[in-house]
């Protein structure tokens, strides 16, 4: 089908710009750096071998030290184990099959250990991620071909708008006292589905509290297993311990990013562990390795005798570890089959141990986030799909501007919510935001449904504070600078910075340290961001406080809240260009991250060019949210 060779164009482009930066990072930076850049663990102890699964080497290893640095490993994404003594020859690829905190195992495209990694000054770096890619190509091939077949390929084509979605009604409505009443009609809305359902759930409407039942009710009405997927394995991982919670088995497919002993209990590893038949599997692993030990113990120079009784006792450990594997298949299988739920994320889903599963319903956590060709892969698995996310904010990042451009950036939950309007079921209640804060998102992005709950509606820092407040920084010459490709402002940081610090010193007054609220300090772009950390250090008067705030970029705060969020627009310049603040999606999540206290600090007369900037500041204004920066005393 033309649309999806559309989309292998498009995915190759993000795949040759993806290699490209990651080349230049791993051929140009020395190992520090990629260190730095999490990108390599070094230096690294190894801890213990073992063969794995198909007679691979799995060597586990350690980073004892720069174990603060976030690193970008995962759990099934390439890997090379290198000596830094000579790094272009002292290399060998492998999978990262497992990782728990400072610690990973990889299993080599290998036997046995190289000589050279008894030398020391060993390390781990990253490998392009080719695997990902694979699989969302072959799962594009595959949507082509079987979308031209009659019965295999009518949830394709709905999903392409070329068929409509159908639903039977004959199901009695759900009463459900944990769900308010839109929620309650997403779960309807999935129960009655033939083929598709959407949830679109707005900032802090209860999506996942939705899912969780909505899940619980699935497997009442048709006794089947799931599959639910999530773009990241954070959000994986929050379905995993609330589906737990729900009493429901759940297969963890993938390692978590959150290093938790519950976590961990849920993966298919730690259940295979806790398997009857792992004794034997045990002792039969310490049998192959004792005859691969012996036949290592030969020389190299030694004659026919030796070199045949060296060739039996591979072939027996040989023998032995396909006995290993088949055993392990077994409980793969037996695991699996006793799970209610199985969560992977989106790629994951097409792990080894679960490719050939099939299921009646797949559910797509954070949709809107979700590559469109990497959400064909649980698809295909599938006869039903439950999308559920809020495409009214940041989609996900695309590398190359070309794909982007192209339609890329468009996922697939987006394209659905337009041509199938009956499968959607907006989430009309929040329990996150004062309802000033909520007003003009609400009026924008969701046509002015959103209602704040009781709990929430009014909530305030402090008696007589305001919730929401825009501070206009236009004619104090607060101009911004290009740093290399990004944009900071340091006077504005350092406006914000003092603003910040007399609010902190008030909410000192009403709450005790244990108690104090989060904060966070946002801006759209990264050397903002910077300069922001940089200069909070030298605020004095932020000292006791600063570990209840946080300062990252407003992409970094995707999903998360906080009582108190302070936006730094950063742009201010005579030209009135205000670049990618255009896309208003990322102020949207941007302004829903606060709960009790939203600010806003820019120029007015630069962020007025475009009509959404423009109509929020008269919404500020109604609501008497609105400020000059003059009416401080900060400026000299």
């Amino acid at each position: 089908m033309d649309y999806f060779k559309r989309l292998l164009q498009l995915l190759n482009l993000e795949r040759e710009e993806d290699r490209k930066a990651y080349e230049n990072i791993i051929n140009t930076l020395p190992v520090q750096e990629r260190r730095a850049s999490g990108l390599t663990w070094y230096p690294i102890v190894i801890k213990d071998t073992e063969m794995g699964h198909g007679d691979f080497l799995t060597v586990e290893v350690e980073r004892p030290t720069h174990q603060d640095i976030i690193h970008q490993f995962r759990f099934g994404t390439s890997a090379a184990l290198f000596s830094n003594y000579e790094p272009e020859n002292n290399r060998v690829e492998g999978i990262i099959s497992y990782i728990a905190g400072n610690r990973l195992k990889i299993t080599l495209r290998t036997d046995e250990l190289p000589e050279w990694a008894r030398d020391g000054k060993l390390g781990i770096d990253a490998v392009f991620d080719e695997n990902s890619y694979e699989e969302m190509q072959n799962a594009l091939k595959q949507a082509s071909t079987l979308a031209e077949k009659r019965e295999e390929g009518h949830l394709i084509r709905l999903l392409l708008g070329e068929e409509k979605s159908s639903f039977h009604n004959d199901i009695p409505k759900l009463a459900d006292h944990k769900l308010n009443s839109s929620q309650q009609a997403a779960v309807q809305k999935i129960l009655t589905a033939n083929q598709l359902a959407i949830v679109h759930g707005p900032p802090g409407t209860g999506k996942t509290t939705t899912l969780v039942q909505a899940i619980k009710a699935i497997l009442q009405q048709d006794r089947q297993q799931l599959l639910v997927v999530a773009p990241s394995n954070t959000a994986v991982d929050l379905l995993s311990e609330k589906l737990t919670d729900e009493g429901l088995n759940v297969v963890r497919v993938g390692n978590p990013a959150r290093v938790s002993e519950r976590l961990m209990s849920l993966t298919l590893d730690s259940k295979m562990a806790l398997h009857p038949d792992m004794k034997e599997i045990k002792r039969l692993k310490k049998r192959a390795n004792e005859f691969r030990d012996m036949a290592h113990k030969y020389k190299r120079n030694f004659g026919r005798e030796e070199r045949e009784q060296r060739k039996a006792l591979f072939a027996e450990a040989r023998n032995i570890s396909k006995q290993v594997e088949n055993m392990e298949q077994y409980i793969v299988d037996d695991v699996l089959s006793k799970a209610n739920v199985i969560t992977a994320t989106l790629v994951g889903a097409n792990h080894y141990t679960v490719r050939q599963l099939k299921f009646n319903t797949v559910v797509i956590d954070e949709a809107g986030q979700a590559l469109e060709p990497a959400s064909w892969i649980p698809i295909l698995k599938s006869k039903k799909v439950v999308l559920a996310g809020d495409h009214c904010q940041l989609p996900p990042t695309i590398k190359s501007n070309e794909a982007a451009q192209n339609g890329l950036s468009s996922t697939l939950l987006e394209k659905c919510v337009a041509q199938h309007p009956e499968a959607v079921v907006l989430l009309e209640e929040q329990y996150r935001m004062n309802e000033l804060i909520m007003g003009y998102s609400s009026q924008v992005f969701y046509n002015s449904k959103l209602k704040a709950h009781p709990t929430v509606a009014q909530q305030l820092l402090f008696p007589e504070d305001r919730p929401l407040s825009f501070i206009d920084t236009a004619g104090c010459g607060f101009d911004e600078k290009l740093e290399g490709t990004s944009i900071c402002n340091p006077e504005e940081a350092s406006f914000l910075l003092k603003y910040l610090q007399d609010l902190a010193l008030k909410l000192n007054d009403y709450y005790a340290p244990g108690n104090f609220p989060s904060i966070a300090v946002i801006s759209p772009y990264k050397h903002q961001v910077e300069m922001l950390k940089e200069q909070m250090l030298l605020v004095s008067g932020l000292a006791p406080f600063i570990n209840y705030i946080s300062v990252n970029t407003i992409d970094s705060f995707q999903g998360q809240e906080r009582d108190v969020v302070c936006i730094s627009m950063a742009r201010s310049n005579t030209e009135n260009v205000i670049g990618f603040l255009s896309d208003i999606r990322r102020m949207n999540v941007a302004m829903t991250r606060a709960k009790k206290k939203l600010v806003v600090i820019g120029d007015s007369a630069t962020l007025s060019q475009l009509p959404f900037y423009a109509d929020f500041i008269n919404y500020t204004q109604e609501q008497d949210a609105y400020q000059s920066a003059w009416e401080f005393n900060y400026l000299g």
